[in-house]
């Protein structure tokens, strides 16, 4: 699937980026996520290997997202050995985060 069958329009990437970013977070998915639950339709939580580099890797994307879709609410969470990466969205967006959650591997 393309990122702009499912990008909104209230997303302000300048449309030669989408791939871009698609892609940086499906390299993140690919090689950092351990596990996957959709708790609810508007939140997606990833636990991911918990080394610093995966920390970075996760903070950097998450970050410049917010810049341009301000909807996402990222929440990176380091503890007891473990990172979690939560994504909400409002209800509105649930079908923005129901394309990641497809990309995710099973």
């Amino acid at each position: 699937m393309s990122a702009e069958a499912w990008v909104p329009d209230a997303c302000t990437l300048p449309t030669d980026g989408r791939p871009l970013r698609v892609a940086e977070f499906d390299e993140l998915f690919a090689t950092a996520v351990k596990r996957v639950d959709r708790p609810e339709s508007t939140r997606l939580v990833l636990d991911l290997e918990p080394r610093p580099e995966v920390a970075g890797r996760t903070a950097d994307p998450a970050t410049r997202e917010t810049g341009c879709c301000s909807f996402f609410t990222f929440g990176l969470t380091a503890t007891g050995g473990a990172l979690r990466l939560s994504v909400e969205v409002p209800d509105a967006h649930t079908e923005v985060l129901d394309a990641p959650a497809r990309r995710l591997p099973s």
